[in-house]
């Protein structure tokens, strides 16, 4: 049954019958007026809940939802900043090594000879990018004053015009279906990493990216059908396995860390890892439930996890 509509008193309410502490009631209506209850408590709840009873646990506020929440929407915000920088550097590098090679009129991203069509799906998947992701920006009228500039001023759309439009998830399709040396001249501007790698990175950041985009939970994601490959530092780091897998940093949000590692600059890394470890300490320290380890082992994160820096990418 479809859950009836509650008052912000009637929710406030029904937490504290199920033994959740709200030390101050006006304020825990103002919190939920500005947040809604879904993405505040739906999606933070479980973390405080014996799981037993279904209740929460004992000693667990109201209050201790929100410093998880908070931390989790700064940890987006933050993390949401330095992807845009990584995608832009994509952009850049994609738009120039295909351009380079095949010259800046727009017929040359729209004709599929000019991706990589091996291994044989490749040709159908190659079609679609081009039929669904690139031409309708050609074809059509957009809301991007550039494109419609160098539609009606040019009748031309270069790509390192276009490309500006492109989600991220089409960006990395559309490196995933370039040619190999295309691929080898993007990733080489990366220390430490291969064509393979690069392409495995960019599909795992597009699924925290999107998470980022759309206000989902993100300090405990995991990806579902993607995983960043085994990098040197998962071995430098002596990250435990479980068999032949790496327990952290794979799917998990250390995957991103680590990933950010290869393709951030390296002063930028370590003010990102610096802003990440205030943001935990004071998460930890705003919160009565859940301990400093629990937070990092929710967030796939391994106990040496700062030494990141520690060691050559390569």
């Amino acid at each position: 049954m479809q859950k009836p509509f509650m008052t912000y008193e009637q929710q406030i309410q029904k937490l504290r019958d199920k033994n959740l502490l709200v030390p101050n009631e006006s304020e825990a209506i103002e919190t939920l007026r500005l947040n809604g209850y879904f993405a505040l408590i739906t999606g933070y709840k479980n973390l405080f809940k014996n799981p037993t009873t279904k209740d929460y646990r004992d000693g667990a506020t109201f209050n201790d939802i929100v410093a998880l929440y908070e931390f989790d929407a700064h940890l987006r915000e933050m993390t949401l900043s330095h992807l845009l920088h990584v995608e832009r550097h994509i952009r850049s590098a994609l738009s120039y090594a295909f351009c380079q090679k095949y010259g800046d009129h727009q017929a040359a991203y729209l004709n599929p000879n000019n991706y990589d069509l091996y291994p044989q799906n490749n040709a159908s998947q190659v079609n679609k990018l081009i039929t669904r992701y690139l031409k309708p920006l050609i074809a059509r009228s957009t809301e991007h004053q550039y494109i419609e500039h160098y539609k009606n001023q040019h009748q031309n759309v270069p790509l390192w015009v276009l490309i500006n439009a492109l989600t991220f998830g089409t960006l990395s399709k559309m490196y995933q279906y370039s040619t190999p040396d295309i691929q080898f001249s993007i990733s080489k501007e990366f220390d430490g990493i291969n064509e393979r790698q690069l392409r495995q990175i960019l599909q795992v950041l597009t699924d925290f990216r999107n998470v980022c985009a759309h206000n989902e939970r993100l300090f405990s994601f995991r990806c579902a059908q993607h995983e960043i490959p085994n990098l040197p530092l998962h071995k430098k780091m002596n990250i435990p396995m479980q068999g032949t897998q790496y327990i952290y940093g794979k799917r998990d949000f250390f995957a991103v860390l680590l990933a950010f590692r290869y393709l951030l600059p390296n002063k930028e890394f370590t003010e990102y890892k610096r802003s990440l470890n205030q943001m935990i300490q004071k998460a930890v320290t705003a919160n009565q439930q859940i301990t400093e380890d629990e937070l990092l082992e929710l967030m796939g994160f391994p106990e040496n996890w700062k030494r990141i820096t520690a060691y050559r990418k390569v």
